[in-house]
């Protein structure tokens, strides 16, 4: 028996598509990642890309626990002295809301190259309208 292992570029990728409405974010976002990497899938390789993409629609209407619309910070910084920018959650909710689902599944990525490859085929809308129709995605169930 030899171990096999997967190669990115023979590896058929699939579109899924997943409503984003009344779900728990860090839920969603858990879920999201590991289809992402492909973990879902039994030829799954850590070291090559054999994930699926994934369209989630509705990230306006995704749920959040507890007190975290009104506590929860994002911190950034421009690289200058003082640069310091904290923006509350609330705040990107109502300008971005597609960003909020964005950083959660990034958070839950690889911090490597092929970490940032797979997470290109993340497409996050904030209504129910995409632009992905001719890839003919399947509904996911989360």
């Amino acid at each position: 028996m030899q171990t096999y292992h997967a190669k990115s570029d023979n590896t058929e990728r699939k579109w899924v598509i997943i409503d984003a409405a009344d779900q728990v974010l860090g839920r969603l976002s858990t879920r999201v990642a590991a289809i992402l990497r492909g973990k879902n899938k039994p030829e799954y390789t850590p070291h090559c890309d054999v994930g699926d993409f994934v369209i989630i629609v509705n990230a306006s209407r995704v749920r959040l626990t507890g007190g975290k619309l009104t506590s929860k910070q994002y911190f950034s910084h421009t690289g200058h002295p003082g640069g310091k920018a904290w923006t509350s959650l609330e705040t990107v909710m109502k300008t971005h809301p597609e960003r909020t689902i964005e950083r959660a599944v990034k958070g839950m990525m690889p911090r490597t190259r092929l970490g940032r490859k797979q997470l290109r085929k993340l497409k996050v809308y904030a209504g129910a309208e995409h632009p992905h129709e001719a890839q003919q995605p399947r509904p996911v169930q989360i």
